[in-house]
């Protein structure tokens, strides 16, 4: 197993304690769970950091790396409505999304073709991680009629549509591009 693929491994393992903690609820276990989300995120970074750089990506860490960041995002999403810091409609919109590109994704490589990341998915990654973060640390004063993380959740959903938008019109590219081989 290389390194890339031990840190998605630890990303994956972390999110039932991220959750364990999150639903505890209390100031001191949010600031934990908050501490250990942001350090699962930035091996989000890392990994496919380190991936790159030693060109050793595989389909193992390419999958280890997308289960543990949907599963990150949708547990944290899940504790945080448990104990109302995240809207339920945000929530459901992020995590079908997540299951939807999840299951394109699936669908693309059964056909021996590929969605390759975008640029949206990258801003969605970002603006999640960071809304998700706040709403763990929720700061006391509202910004108007919502608290800071609300706001930077309402930008993580624009976000969280748009990437999946992009991924649509990829896989349709990808459905209707012909094959190898195939006969007219």
């Amino acid at each position: 197993m290389t390194v890339p693929d031990a840190l998605a491994l630890a990303r994956l393992l972390i999110v039932p304690v991220v959750v364990g903690f999150t639903v505890a609820g209390g100031t001191g276990n949010l600031v934990i769970a908050a501490v250990l989300f942001a350090a699962a995120a930035i091996t989000d970074w890392f990994d496919g950091y380190l991936a790159r750089r030693w060109e050793i990506e595989s389909t193992l860490g390419a999958f280890l790396d997308t289960t543990a960041d949907k599963l990150l995002v949708t547990g944290s999403l899940l504790g945080l409505v448990a104990i109302d810091r995240v809207s339920v409609w945000a929530a459901l919109i992020i995590i079908f999304r997540e299951m939807a590109v999840m299951g394109l994704r699936g669908l693309v490589a059964a056909t021996g073709g590929m969605i390759r990341p975008s640029t949206w998915g990258k801003i969605k990654a970002t603006a999640q991680f960071v809304a998700i973060f706040l709403a763990f640390l929720r700061l006391d004063q509202p910004w108007g009629p919502w608290y800071l993380d609300e706001w930077v959740m309402l930008v993580a959903v624009v976000a969280t549509v748009a990437s999946f938008w992009g991924y649509l019109v990829a896989f349709g590219g990808v459905v209707r591009a012909p094959r190898s081989g195939a006969k007219a």
